[in-house]
């Protein structure tokens, strides 16, 4: 039986229990990862703690709705065991009624049938780091090859243990400019994401320093059920022309290769992070967005014009 829990009627032990046995399980969906992104976060949980569902809830204007929170790719159902399609729809028809509006991504496990929901595709790449690093090497596109030789000529070098700070910094001073959706109380949450993790041993933060010792290149990684997730990094303009960031990377990959790891690059539909993740020769793999909208008119319609019902607000 499937059951709805409010947050303080969750037992975080066995919940964390289920996502680290889970086959689909993402260091996302862990109750200390949720309470930092989400802290009124609610759940799906069938029996004991066999399969369950984090509800990533918000709430505006009296209106409850699930949400993606930033710095979660995804989540959806979770199980030691391999689940069905109908199981996973039982979940999403288990959903309160009570949630108007529903935007949320699914792990890539996660299948339904598109035509009962209003789902469409996202995409993220992964590489496998099982294989000896000249085996890894040898599938690199020519273009990432270059650019690694061009960062050990400009004399770059790798720094491991960075501060999370200094990189947030280097973020916010460079691309972060024209990413106006990111807000101080997000950057907040991304700090506090990070130091969590390293509290936990999760963490692996590297630097990239110019020949003149000055920070151009910055990034995190969570290590999680046998997953490193590149969750987020930063580069200058300077490593925009050195290659600072393909060498970054292929020095986690030499660092980890050989590993029962699966390195996530956490993404992208666009384009041009698709090229980059795609030149290390990582593998195209595609998880779902759900779409619901049972608003009152006024804001569904209000929603034609603005991507996410917490950007009407």
């Amino acid at each position: 039986m499937i059951r709805y829990l409010k947050n303080h009627e969750i037992d975080f032990d066995k919940w964390n229990h289920c996502i680290s046995a889970s086959i689909n399980g993402l260091v996302y969906a862990y109750s200390w990862y949720l309470d930092i992104v989400c802290s009124k976060w609610e759940a799906l949980v069938e029996d004991d703690y066999k399969i369950v569902f984090p509800l990533t809830a918000g709430r505006k204007i009296s209106i409850d709705y699930l949400f993606q929170p930033y710095f979660s790719q995804q989540l959806g159902v979770f199980s030691p065991n391999l689940l069905t399609q109908e199981k996973i729809e039982e979940f999403f028809r288990a959903i309160p009624s009570n949630y108007k509006f529903i935007e949320i991504n699914v792990n890539k496990l996660n299948k339904i049938n598109t035509a009962k929901f209003n789902a469409t595709e996202n995409i993220t790449y992964e590489l496998e780091l099982i294989n000896s690093y000249e085996n890894i090497y040898k599938n690199y596109s020519d273009n990432t090859k270059r650019n690694i030789k061009k960062a050990i000529k400009s004399k770059v070098s790798i720094v491991e243990n960075a501060k999370p700070d200094i990189i947030i910094k280097l973020f916010r001073e460079n691309r972060g400019k024209k990413i106006s959706n990111l807000k101080d109380k997000n950057y907040n949450v991304l700090s506090k994401l990070i130091y969590k993790c390293i509290y936990k041993g999760k963490a692996k933060i590297y630097g990239a320093y110019s020949e003149k010792n000055e920070l151009c290149a910055g990034a995190f990684f969570i290590e999680s059920n046998k997953k490193a997730i590149f969750l987020f990094s930063a580069i200058s303009e300077e490593a925009r022309k050195n290659g600072a960031m393909f060498l970054l990377i292929d020095n986690y990959i030499k660092e980890n290769s050989q590993k029962e790891l699966i390195l996530d690059f956490e993404g992208s539909n666009d384009e041009n992070l698709a090229r980059f993740y795609n030149g290390f020769g990582a593998e195209k793999f595609y998880y779902l967005n759900i779409y619901k909208n049972n608003l009152p008119f006024l804001l569904k319609f209000a929603l034609k014009f603005v991507k996410g019902f917490r950007k009407l607000f």
